[in-house]
């Protein structure tokens, strides 16, 4: 068994090169070889969010607390609340993160066989993550 008591684990400042704004992670579970689970809190400052990216198996996302947005390319922005789950299918690009004006705090789940996780693309757009904010609005 491994087991890691509440607050043993420091947070992680999310990587600049893959998130915009104030991002932190705390890890839930990092599961070793052969499960392949990885699973994350994740919280976002208000205009945080990640990179577009996707994931080799898919990515389950359930928001735990603030307003955010999920979008997947191509489609809409949508709304992301508390108790709102989503999952994105294998190697579809998307980007997740907070609102302009409300953080968003998210668990990301994930498998990642031999440790390879998310692709990571370009930044979302300034004037793409606003055209999600006005949707909102409409």
């Amino acid at each position: 068994m491994i087991f890691h008591p509440a607050g043993s684990r420091p947070s992680i400042k999310a990587d600049p090169d893959y998130f915009t704004g104030d991002v932190w992670i705390d890890p839930i579970i990092i599961a070793p070889e052969p499960a392949t689970l990885r699973t994350l809190r994740v919280r976002f400052s208000p205009g945080g969010r990640t990179n577009w990216h996707s994931h080799g198996m898919g990515q389950t996302l359930y928001v735990v607390e603030g307003q955010g947005w999920l979008q997947v390319r191509g489609e809409a922005a949508k709304p992301l609340k508390p108790g709102d789950s989503a999952f994105i299918p294998a190697d579809v690009e998307h980007w997740h993160g907070a609102t302009s004006d409300t953080g968003m705090t998210h668990i990301a789940m994930q498998e990642e066989p031999k440790g390879k996780g998310a692709v990571w693309l370009e930044p979302v757009a300034e004037n793409h993550y606003a055209a999600a904010a006005s949707a909102k609005q409409a």
